[in-house]
């Protein structure tokens, strides 16, 4: 039983990549005209999924995905740039969840395999030495 309340809770609220929204609906949260939406997808700055009879359905996602490039738009920055400032974060989003799971990986090394042969520095004051001249 606990296993439907789950389920029912799961459907309640989708997660941020499921694609709920008809592109009326997208329009009106983001502030948009729908054909402004069609737009970003036609250049690929912005691409929902589709339905079976290829209905637009916009997520969470992507509708904060429309605000950040509403917000581009409004700072002067043309389509190319806003779609190369998309992929560069995302790129960058990827890297960062990578290092840190890189990061777990040699804590856990480190854990396992104390380092021997360093020397460990201590945790002291530092003493700055001045010329007189």
């Amino acid at each position: 039983m606990n296993n439907d309340l789950n389920a029912a809770d799961k459907n309640q609220h989708p997660d941020d990549d499921a694609g709920v929204y008809v592109i009326s609906v997208a329009a009106e949260i983001s502030g948009m005209h729908p054909q402004t939406l069609r737009h970003y997808d036609k250049l690929g700055l912005v691409s929902p999924s589709r339905t079976e009879g290829r209905n637009r359905r916009y997520s969470l996602r992507d509708i904060a995905l429309l605000r950040t490039v509403q917000k581009l738009v409004g700072e002067g920055i043309n389509h190319v740039g806003i779609k190369r400032i998309i992929e560069l974060e995302s790129a960058m989003a990827n890297m960062a969840v990578e290092v840190a799971q890189l990061r777990i990986e040699v804590n856990a090394l480190l854990e396992q395999n104390p380092p021997k042969g360093l020397a460990t520095r201590r945790k002291g004051e530092v003493i700055v030495y001045r010329e007189d001249k």
